[in-house]
Order: C-alpha cells, then structure tokens, then sequence
C-alpha cells in the first residue's frame, strides 16, 4: 500500500510539473500571438494563422491582429496609399498579404518595413501609375509579385532592386510602352526571375538583339501576347525561334500574338503574327534572328568554337550530353579527337574542320525533377583560304573593269575638250590671207568677173559681200567726208568669197567710192 501512495504521489507530482509546464507555455503563446482577448477583430474572419479581412471599408491593417498569422487578405477595401506606418506591428511570420481591388495609387518607401518575410505579395487591380525607387526593398525573400490590372506606365530601373528571391513577377494589363530590359540585363537585374508576365500592355518594339543575351532560362518565361506589336521579320523569327523551342509563353498563348501594320497604327487589323509566313520573311533574316540567339555558329577552319547548351534546365544536378552529326556520343570528361564537353554543358571544337559541320543535338537531363530538354544547334565550318581568294578573284575583276570605265571617260572628255590646234591655226591663217588679196582685187577691179566652171557655179548662189572698217580722219579739205584707203592700206574684217550664177549676169557690179555711179543706158 505504501508503495502505491508513493507511486501515485510521485504521479501526482510529475501531474503538478506538468501542469506548471503547459501553463507557462500557454502564457508563452499569450504573449507571442496577443495578450488581449477578442485577438481577431470584428470586421474580420480568422481561422488558425489566417486572417480575412476583405471587404470591410478598412484605409488600414487593423492593429490588434494575431502576431503569429501566416496569410492576411486585405481585398476590397479603401486603402488609399502605402507609407511606413500602414501597418502598424511588426508581422515577422506573415508571409502572404493581399492587398488587391484597393485605391492604391502610390508606394512610399519603407512601407514593407514591418512585414520583412513577405513571399507573395497581391498588389493587383489598384491605381498604380509608376513605380519609383526603390519601393520593395525591405522583401529580401519576396517571391512573387503581382502588379496586373493597375494603371503603370513607368518602371524606373532601381524600383525592384533588392528582390533577389524573385521568381514570377505579373505585369499584364498595365499602360507599359517599353519591355523592361533592366530586369535582366541591368545593374538591378532579378537572376532568379523565371516568369515575367507583361501581356496586355502597349509594346509595339522589342529589343531583340539584346535580349539574345538572356538565357533560356529567362526567356521561356516572358509572356508578351496581347501587346500591339508591329509587323517585323526579327519579331516574327525570334517568336518562331521560341515555338520551334515549345515555350509555353508561345505555345500556350499562339493565337494572341498580332501584330499592326505601319499604316494602320491605330489596329483597325490585326493580322496574327505566328500564323504562316504571312509576312514573307527571307530565309536570311530569320537565320539571322536564329544565330543571335545560339541556334546557328559559323567558324573557320582551324577556328576554336565554343558552343553552350542553353537549356532551361540549367540548376545543379543536371546532366548535359550532346549528339554530333554523325552521331557520336559527346560526354563530359571525356575528349573525343577534337570534341570536349564541360559540365556546364558547353561544347568545345578544339581545331574546326570542314567535317565538323552538322546539326549538334545538346540533351540536358536533370533525374531528380525528371526533367529532360533537347536543342538542337547548326555550326557552319568554312574554309578561309578558299573564300578568300574568291573574294581576290571578284575585287581583281571589278577593278580591272572600274580602271576601263575611268580610262574611257578619261579619253573622251581629251578627244572633247584638248583637241590639237597647230594645224586649224595655220589653215585660219592662211585663208585670211587669201580673203584679204582677194577682197583687194575685187575691189580695185571694175569689170566683171569671168565666168567660172560649171561644177563650181553649182557650189553657191549667193553675192559678194565686203565688210570694210573706215577710218576716221576728220580734215577741213574733205569736207568732213571719210576717207576709205588711207596709205593704200586696206583693212577688211571679214570677207565671204561666192561666185554669181548666170540668172545674175545682169546685175551691176558696185563699189564704194565718193561719186554716185550711173548705170549706162
């Protein structure tokens, strides 16, 4: 009997403890979560870590809510703007707040101040119209983001800087009229971004050749349908270059990729953009579009290519393969002639050859996510040497042809305008000469001329004309008259040489002198 008083006194004892024990830790718990009654307020609904606030006309977080929720809706109410105090009690377990179908209109800085372990955060359907820097910067773990439905137009590049936990980030059916290329490739850029949603926006241009830079990874995420493109081949060939890769941003969404003809800016028809080759793209631009983005390499013989596998499968634990085109296997660590695959899934062509050239297969296959990915990657190899003096061959011949051109111009503009002049000076010379002797004696001669042949009566039937220059010597004793042959020097301008025809055999022969001259009768 003893013994059993003892052992139940012992129970009783260990029951005592234990009571003490669970009475601390109830005061424990009192003290983390609220250390009033009524811990959930009226207007709101709780259940375990959760707290449902939605619409109940609140401009702010209630402050007599549990310290130790998990999930808190905020949803359709009046909340106007965010500032450091909107929420007045540090929330530290708090990891999912809603604050969507709110007025929203601005975010201060330090506004998520007193909620540091947010990993999804609803901001959607409120009046955002810009986002300045930085806003999210206390989110150091923040995951997804959502921003869809308000009224932004701006994003300035820093506004999301410190996100470095972001992975999906919704952006659809805002006022944006620029892809924001900072969340990728600038000094902000999210590196664990994975799903960027901006469809729906006013996107008409997208930076293509920089977004060649991004990886796979990043890419397969970006959804771009429903935004106002313009029709360009570099568009269409990046978007089939992310079909023929099964994105599902392409796949999932084919039908609401349009795009506006340049005349027709305000949409009257949208023509769809993956549909066909409606557009009539050359084979060169959409090879082009394909080598910006890795699918396509060229070498030289003799050159060493590296070519990366750019899979979306990228994280540890991946297993990377390629298939050459005569389909050897491609390993890593193991050296095949001139083939060397690194465990990132690059592939190195130590001494390209003329052979090398082919279709490569690049298989990434991750067993843990049981995931497997195959691209596929054209390397072109082409002899120098060979190229090079082909090019010789056509700049030689093109030369010579120029060099002809040039010659002939050169030629004919000598034969125009440096034509020899010795021999017309000597024949000009000695016609005036012959002109002036026979003006002299046709003048001085008053019977008329003799007849001349036939053949050269046929040459001209014209007269003769002389044009003398007087000379002015103004004396008394002639009586203010010119006189014609001073010193017996006559000076002729010019004189023109014809021969009478017989019709004219009648005419009188006249000359200047000072007396009138009579015809005889």
């Amino acid at each position: 009997m003893s013994l059993n008083w003892q052992t139940i006194g012992t129970r009783l004892g260990v029951f005592k403890v234990n009571c003490k024990g669970l009475a601390c830790l109830l005061v424990f718990t009192v003290s983390i979560c609220g250390s009033a009654p009524g811990m959930c307020p009226t207007a709101c609904i709780c259940a375990s870590d959760i707290v449902s606030c939605t619409n109940k006309n609140l401009s702010r977080v209630p402050g007599n809510l549990y310290k130790c929720m998990k999930r808190l809706d905020l949803s359709y109410n009046r909340i106007g703007f965010l500032e450091p105090e909107w929420v007045p009690v540090l929330f530290e377990k708090l990891n999912t707040l809603i604050v969507n179908h709110n007025s929203i209109s601005s975010i201060i800085t330090g506004s998520f101040s007193t909620t540091p372990n947010l990993k999804y955060l609803d901001l959607s359907s409120n009046s955002l119209k810009t986002l300045s820097s930085p806003v999210f910067q206390e989110l150091r773990v923040l995951e997804v983001l959502l921003l869809y439905n308000n009224h932004i137009t701006q994003i300035e590049s820093s506004a999301f800087g410190g996100l470095y936990k972001l992975q999906k980030l919704y952006l659809s059916y805002n006022l944006l009229s620029h892809f924001p290329l900072d969340l990728y490739t600038g000094k902000h850029k999210l590196t664990d971004l994975v799903l960027l949603d901006i469809s729906f926006n006013h996107i008409q241009l997208m930076p293509i050749q920089r977004l060649s830079s991004v990886p796979a990874k990043h890419l397969s995420g970006i959804y771009l349908h429903g935004n106002p493109f313009y029709c360009d081949c570099v568009l269409y060939s990046m978007l089939t270059f992310w079909y023929q890769r099964h994105f599902s941003s392409v796949v999932d969404f084919r039908n609401e990729y349009t795009c506006l003809l340049r005349s027709d800016p305000r949409g009257y028809n949208k023509l769809p953009l993956l549909h066909d080759n409606f557009l009539n793209c050359s084979e060169s631009t959409v090879n082009s579009s394909f080598q910006a983005f890795g699918f396509i390499h060229d070498a030289q013989v003799g050159d060493r290519l590296i070519v990366h596998c750019d899979s979306r499968i990228s994280d540890a634990g991946t297993h990377f393969v390629w298939v050459s085109p005569d389909n050897r296997l491609l390993e890593p660590d193991r050296e095949t002639n001139n083939f060397k695959v690194f465990r990132n899934g690059s592939l190195e062509i130590t001494d390209a050859q003329l052979e090398d050239s082919g279709l490569y297969s690049c298989i990434a296959i991750n067993k843990k996510r049981l995931l497997n990915e195959t691209i596929e990657v054209r390397i072109n190899v082409s002899n120098f040497t060979v190229n090079r003096s082909h090019a010789h061959e056509a700049f030689n011949t093109a030369f010579t042809t120029l060099a002809a051109c040039v010659a002939s111009i050169v030629l004919v503009l000598l034969y125009l305008y440096l034509t020899p002049c010795p021999c017309q000076c000597k024949t000009k010379r000695r016609k005036r000469k012959l002109n002036q002797s026979s003006a002299h004696s046709s003048i001085l001669n008053s019977t008329p001329p003799q007849e001349l042949p036939a053949d050269e009566k046929k040459a001209s039937t014209g007269k003769r004309v002389v044009f003398l220059e007087p000379v002015h010597e103004p004396k008394h004793s002639q009586n203010g008259k010119v006189k014609l042959f001073p010193n017996d020097n006559i000076i002729a301008e010019s004189i023109l040489k014809t021969t009478r025809t017989k019709s004219d055999s009648d005419s009188v022969n006249s000359v200047f002198s000072d007396t009138p001259f009579m015809p005889s009768t």
